[in-house]
């Protein structure tokens, strides 16, 4: 039982690293959100469509959640947060597309 509580809070701790950094690099890019201390983040930016971002995240293989209903949240995207890595490959993808 040590070992899993040991193991669970070196999770916590990385998931909550990457969050607080995926939280300060979101909102450098322009992007908004509540504040979150869950392991995912629901954002939208002022200037671009979150449905069609959802689209070209998808067709890149990075898989977010979209929300069709209801309406008031549709404008947003729920990003799960992953390792680090894959977190490099979202902004990577985020900063070229901003700049579109």
């Amino acid at each position: 039982a040590v070992q899993n509580a040991a193991y669970l809070q070196e999770i916590t701790a990385r998931i909550v690293k990457t969050r607080e950094h995926t939280k300060q690099v979101l909102a450098e890019m322009g992007f908004r959100f509540p504040d979150s201390k869950s392991n995912f983040l629901f954002v939208t930016h002022p200037e671009i469509s979150m449905v069609q971002l959802f689209a070209d995240l998808r067709k890149e293989g990075i898989i977010v959640r979209h929300f069709d209903k209801p309406e008031r949240i549709r404008e947003y995207l729920r990003i799960t947060i992953g390792t680090d890595a894959q977190m490099e490959s979202l902004f990577a993808f985020l900063r070229a597309y901003l700049k579109k």
